[in-house]
């Protein structure tokens, strides 16, 4: 759980530390740009940004009833982002499934990854696409309408 935190965590002590030091220098409009910079990147890589995930079993169990694709990722993710904000208001329609915090998710996107976890690993109707592309995600969830 902990290391879920981790990055948005930094992101804020670093940036109070470098906003803290624009301020004693004498630049406090440079120390609050830099302080609501830091603060986006926070919350931009905190799990607060993605859906709320589930575990990969009940992610196939959902996605045989209903077709739509599941979405395995994990915290910190740049490219788990990229996807996630491309898709817009569809990407709470995908079953999310964060493979720090289920095993078994971990499990199937090494199986397909020759032992890595590559995220995001995409799964349509069975087959696994590593790091798609955000369009054809969103075709694949159109379909599942």
């Amino acid at each position: 759980m902990t290391r879920v935190w981790l990055p948005p965590i930094m992101f804020l002590l670093c940036g109070t530390g470098f906003a803290v030091g624009s301020f004693l220098e004498g630049t406090p409009v440079t120390a609050v740009v830099l302080l609501l910079a830091f603060v986006q990147l926070a919350g931009v890589n905190s799990p607060l940004v993605l859906p709320r995930s589930i575990g990969a079993v009940e992610a196939r169990r959902r996605s045989a009833v209903d077709g739509r694709p599941v979405v395995h990722w994990r915290p910190g993710c740049a490219y788990c982002l990229r996807l996630r904000m491309r898709l817009g208001s569809r990407a709470r329609r995908a079953h999310w499934v964060d493979i720090w915090r289920d095993p078994e998710g971990a499990a199937a996107v090494r199986a397909v990854n020759d032992g890595n976890e590559t995220v995001p690993t995409v799964v349509v109707a069975g087959r696994s696409h590593v790091n798609p592309d955000p369009a054809w995600v969103r075709e694949q969830l159109s379909r599942s309408a």
